[in-house]
């Protein structure tokens, strides 16, 4: 769910995944080095709707493909709905593509806009890290980061990268994520098993606890707008996000799969 780039303001704050560890040793605790061993997704269509203490808010269309052997690409529209449009008109897209093997990230590109601004994010990644540049109009002109870190991945690939790992109850998993602008250390651990219902229907899910720090100047600093949240993804062969229920600073915010279509069905 998986999960790429800012869909929405309220997508990313549900999205982002990190950890509370010891800042002198943070970097020593990140696990990301270890081979996927899960079978990639199928290609997809997938939606999700997206709430504020239980109101519904927005909603996202994600599709996955595949178009080319060693490429994942996944492209996403997202808007606010219904009393929240009315109060605050947001409208983004995105398109992320992975390296289908190791599911390390190639680039992002995602579209913003927010009642009369626009904001285009562009993430370049490399082994080495990632080059952001950020376009904001009306706006002085791009602006232009880089961080480096060797084991990085977006939002899409985090997802990937996660489903793609053992999920043994008591399993811990700690990788850094850039997710628009900034770098964050994310720690994943795995609660055990349970039935979970949504709107796209009911399934055998892995749960999750997800926390959050960021990254800055080498060392971690807390969240200022993220506390701490749960996941659910499907706990069969496609792994999907089904829920994700977050603290921040507005309140409780959740993500949960409206329904999803796959290309080539089973059988």
């Amino acid at each position: 769910m998986p999960m790429i780039i800012t869909a929405a303001k309220v997508a990313l704050a549900v999205c982002c995944l990190a950890a509370t560890v010891d800042a002198a040793s943070w970097q020593s605790t990140v696990t990301s080095s270890a081979p996927p061993s899960f079978p990639n997704p199928r290609p997809m269509h997938a939606r999700y709707g997206f709430g504020w203490s239980g109101f519904p808010g927005a909603t996202a269309d994600i599709r996955l493909t595949k178009p080319g052997a060693d490429r994942l690409q996944l492209d996403l529209s997202a808007r606010t709905i219904g009393l929240v449009r009315a109060l605050w008109k947001f409208d983004a897209t995105g398109t992320s593509i992975v390296e289908a093997n190791s599911l390390r990230p190639f680039n992002v590109r995602q579209l913003e806009n927010d009642r009369s601004e626009r904001r285009l994010t562009e993430l370049s990644f490399s082994p080495e890290g990632v080059v952001s540049k950020v376009t904001e109009t009306p706006g002085p002109g791009p602006k232009v980061h880089r961080f480096d870190f060797p084991r990085l991945f977006d939002l899409q690939s985090a997802v990937l990268y996660l489903r793609s790992q053992q999920m043994q109850e008591g399993n811990v998993h700690r990788i850094v994520v850039y997710s628009a602008t900034a770098p964050y250390l994310a720690t994943v651990t795995v609660l055990g098993r349970e039935r979970v219902t949504v709107p796209a229907g009911r399934f055998n899910a892995i749960k999750f606890d997800l926390q959050l720090n960021r990254i800055k100047d080498g060392e971690l600093q807390p969240h200022r707008k993220f506390r701490r949240a749960t996941a659910w993804l499907s706990d069969d062969a496609d792994r999907l996000v089904l829920r994700i229920e977050a603290q921040v600073f507005v309140g409780a915010v959740f993500a949960e799969l409206q329904s999803v279509e796959f290309e080539n069905a089973k059988g």
